[in-house]
């Protein structure tokens, strides 16, 4: 026999062989569990970047009554009033000023004060003088009148010779016309 009619001879008998056994049942079998995914809840956001403290301004504190600077602040923050060009007379807003000084004084009524006159540099310094002690009377005649008792004013004029403000322009000038009410609180509190 040739090695090739053995082989046929092999294939076949393992063909028939396949063939002559019985195909074993399919046994039934429990379904496998199916396996659900695992569902994961979705982290939480993170929190939001720490942003550095800003820093606070601190809280508004108002100043001691009876001291210069509740004076100043019941003032309007001011304690001059302005007066136009060659001008002692007061503006609205000059006697809005006033009348809280006023009522400022009437509260401390122990405090007394010095209206000082002032004027811009133009003009002669006579002519500023003059002019300066009209604006302080101006002033003085106004707290008066809102009940400030006379004897507690008093007035000066220094003209020219005492500016706020250093410049020759028209800002500087428009500074440097002004009634000053420079309070004496020595003996306000206490």
């Amino acid at each position: 026999m040739t090695l090739r009619a053995i082989l046929t001879f092999s294939v076949a008998a393992v063909l028939v062989s396949a063939c002559a056994t019985k195909p074993e049942p399919i046994q039934e079998t429990t379904p496998v569990a199916t396996v659900q995914p695992e569902v994961f809840e979705a982290a939480p956001p993170p929190p939001p970047p720490t942003v550095a403290a800003q820093p606070q301004r601190p809280a508004f504190v108002p100043p001691t009554p009876g001291s210069l600077q509740d004076f100043v602040y019941q003032s309007g923050g001011d304690a001059r009033v302005y007066f136009g060009y060659d001008q002692n007379a007061l503006t609205n807003e000059a006697r809005d000023v006033l009348r809280r000084q006023a009522n400022w004084l009437n509260n401390y009524s122990n405090v007394t004060a010095v209206i000082e006159g002032n004027a811009d540099e133009r003009g002669t310094r006579e002519y500023n003088l003059a002019l300066a002690a009209r604006r302080a009377n101006s002033v003085k005649a106004f707290l008066v009148s809102q009940g400030v008792a006379p004897s507690r004013l008093t007035t000066v004029s220094y003209g020219k010779e005492r500016p706020i403000e250093g410049g020759s322009d028209e800002f500087s000038w428009s500074r440097n016309r002004n009634g000053h009410t420079n309070v004496n609180i020595q003996n306000t509190i206490g």
